[in-house]
């Protein structure tokens, strides 16, 4: 039996079960009529009426309101359609053991979504006067960002310290709504939850060397036995090690699993609320296979957990494009991240208009260009005076040329020094343009970072007047030049001493001792010297899937990432099985990662106003918020109760607003919040045996419905 098949067989389902606030649901087909939910139901009202003998709940006489469900609750993680009905059912598609999760299997369990809550979840009833809800005026003073002005104003954070904060009840409802179609999602892509420890031993970072890769961004802790231990910012080795110890057989494999924890990221300048924090919500899965392709492989997998995470993020109402990536510390030999489309986004994308091609600015490959070496020098070599002028644009201007008529020489050292690698990696691109790591690990083979500055001082280079004269200086030294760093007869650049800049630089008659001998394309002119790409690309490069076609630029907000790791970390943890054939094999892994308190965010950095944040309805704390105009009026508090009941059967929760408070403050207060749905009650609507119902949507107007047509009228805007 199915993981939640199992669940549904042994809890008894919400229409059989007492509810809070609720009223008696029948299980008949003929149910879903509003007549057929009650034997007592009246043919004249459209809301379900109370068991016999029963009253409805008062505003005033409530019963205590339940508790938004945590986390990991049976009720958060509860699937989308009946349980009893498995998805696979209707799709023909065998479910058990022996499952095959493929993307074909996936794509034949997937339903039409919609913004209707599942018919299988009673919806929350609750009074704000029960609530923590604490809206402000002001936003903190070091806000920047809409979703950090708007989600600290609407109650929803509250900041502890740098890069920390308190999710307040509003927050954590959305954080449940959101894990909860994480958990659908990866339940029907294979993934089974588990949890591991936010402490790990140091050892395990060592053993991959990520302890090295991650820095100062890396928490560590020393307990009182002198034991070093670091505060996990995702948990490869944990995972591998765990696994390691139960599987043994490739008869075990594939393996998915996947847990949502608290992770840390001990960031130099925590910024911009919840998306660049230091502790933060994610969730982060990984796979286990014998092989990369093939039935139950990585390459499988890897496009059905792309597939689960496109779901995920479709179901949450958001804009976002999946594109290429760069892998980064975590490592591997592919990525791909999911970005939310904002204009307030950190990170660029790249697309190219004909294709659809899209990647990070660190990942994307620029098209086809000429390039030569064989540029006769134009000018004389002249060596100016440049004191006191940080910055290429000023030097630029001093020396009567442009940012592009600039050498920009950086001084790297490979990111973990062996011997057969040189000491120093001098890596040159034009001055207008900027280095691309990933690319120079990609030429030369490994990966670099920003030299020493102490140590390259008494190598010789001049920090900040640099040549590329200097690998023909300094011994255990390469030369790493970008395509369009060659492709000119004169530059100008350092001139390997403090204060002083070149002009008129030539490649072929300033170093003959490398390119004398070259030919004009030669890409290894010299034992010490690589000729490649390794800028990253900009709004204009030819694109690399279209020819004719110009990259664009658009922002983007990381919300998702997903790698194909290999075997990097079962290399490192020596965790091998026996195939068929009895032959020792090193396990392939991926590893999957969704931001799921940088989701929020970004949702609303997405979607918002001047007046507040506008939550989609699958992720908003509170699908409908009831406004009383006057909560000690007998006739609103009937109402009210009565219309929320209904809602609640449908699944929809409902925040009764029934504070003594002036209606324009409450206007106020929802819109901040962004609710989806507004009815208001009061004397003067009943007046005309109405409610007022507003959409939060800007180009919404509210309009007065009939109170038996209310709950449908609610149904249509959500």
């Amino acid at each position: 039996m199915s993981p939640k098949a199992s669940h549904a067989s042994s809890t008894p389902s919400p229409a059989t079960r007492p509810a809070p606030n609720a009223t008696s649901r029948s299980t008949s087909p003929s149910s879903t009529s509003p007549t057929a939910r009650s034997p007592t139901s009246s043919t004249t009202s459209p809301f379900p009426r109370p068991p016999a003998g029963g009253t409805h709940p008062r505003a005033d006489q409530a019963p205590r309101p339940r508790s938004p469900p945590s986390v990991g609750s049976p009720r958060a993680s509860r699937p989308s359609t009946v349980a009893t009905t498995p998805l696979s059912a209707k799709a023909g598609v065998p479910r058990g053991p022996a499952m095959r999760w493929t993307t074909a299997t996936l794509r034949a369990m997937s339903t039409q979504t919609s913004n209707a809550p599942s018919a299988t979840r009673r919806g929350d009833i609750h009074r704000w006067r029960n609530t923590l809800i604490a809206t402000t005026r002001d936003a903190p003073s070091d806000a920047e960002l809409p979703s950090h002005v708007l989600m600290s104003r609407a109650g929803f954070i509250r900041r502890v310290g740098a890069g920390i904060y308190s999710y307040l009840p509003l927050a954590h409802r959305t954080l449940n709504k959101l894990c909860a179609i994480i958990r659908e999602e990866l339940e029907a892509a294979g993934s089974m939850e588990m949890l591991m420890p936010s402490m790990e031993p140091m050892e395990f970072f060592a053993g991959s060397k990520r302890d090295v890769d991650y820095g100062d961004n890396l928490f560590r802790l020393t307990d009182r036995h002198g034991r070093v231990a670091a505060l996990a910012p995702t948990h490869e080795e944990i995972i591998t090690d765990v696994v390691k110890a139960a599987v043994t057989s490739y008869k075990q494999l594939p393996l998915n699993l996947y847990q949502i924890q608290t992770k840390f990221r001990d960031e130099f300048r925590p910024r911009a609320g919840l998306l660049r924090c230091r502790e933060f919500l994610m969730k982060d899965a990984y796979s286990f296979h014998l092989d990369i392709e093939g039935e139950g492989g990585l390459d499988e997998v890897y496009e059905t957990m792309r597939t689960a995470y496109t779901n995920i993020f479709q179901r949450c109402g958001l804009d976002f494009s999946a594109v290429e990536a760069e892998s980064g510390p975590i490592g591997g030999s592919a990525s791909h991240e999911f970005m939310v489309n904002c204009e307030t986004g950190e990170d660029t994308i790249m697309v190219c208009p004909e294709t659809g091609y899209a990647a990070n600015v660190e990942k994307c490959e620029i098209g086809e260009r000429q390039w030569s070496l064989d540029h006769a020098a134009t000018a004389e070599h002249q060596e100016h005076h440049t004191p006191k002028m940080p910055g290429i644009d000023l030097v630029a201007g001093a020396l009567g040329t442009t940012a592009a008529g600039m050498l920009k020489p950086l001084v790297m050292q490979p990111a973990e020094p062996a011997d057969d690698r040189p000491a120093w990696v001098l890596v040159t691109v034009r001055g207008d343009h900027d280095v691309n790591e990933g690319k120079v690990r990609d030429a030369l083979g490994y990966a670099v970072k920003m030299g020493d500055e102490k140590a390259a001082k008494e190598a010789g280079f001049a920090i900040g007047y640099v040549s590329p004269r200097m690998v023909e200086k300094v011994e255990s030294s390469v030369l790493v030049i970008d395509h369009d760093a060659v492709n000119g007869p004169t530059w100008a650049t350092g001139a390997d001493k403090y204060d002083h800049h070149d002009t008129g630089f030539n490649w072929q008659r300033d170093m003959a001792g490398v390119f004398g001998s070259a030919s004009a394309t030669d890409e290894t002119p010299h034992a010490r010297v690589r000729i490649a790409e390794v800028r990253n690309a900009e709004v204009g490069d030819p694109s690399p899937r279209a020819k004719g076609a110009r990259l664009e630029a658009r922002r983007g907000i990381e919300v998702g990432h997903i790698f194909k790791l290999g075997d990097k970390y079962s290399k490192a943890g020596d965790f091998q099985i026996m195939d068929k054939d009895q032959k020792r094999r090193h396990v392939i892994m991926g590893c999957y990662g969704i931001g799921v308190s940088r989701t929020m965010a970004a949702c609303v950095e997405m979607s918002h106003d001047d007046n507040g944040i506008v939550w989609p309805v699958p992720l908003a704390p509170y699908a409908v918020v009831i406004t009383l105009i006057k909560p000690e009026d007998e006739q609103s508090i009937d109402t009210a109760t009565t219309l929320a009941a209904s809602l609640a059967t449908e699944g929809y929760d409902v925040l009764i607003d029934d504070r003594a408070e002036r209606p324009g403050v409450k206007f106020k207060d929802a819109d901040l919040i962004g609710f989806p749905l507004r009815v208001t009650i009061g004397p003067k609507t009943l007046e005309q045996n109405s409610v007022e119902i507003k959409s939060r949507s800007a180009e919404s107007e509210a309009e007065l419905v009939a109170i038996d047509d209310a709950l449908e009228a609610c149904k249509r805007r959500l």
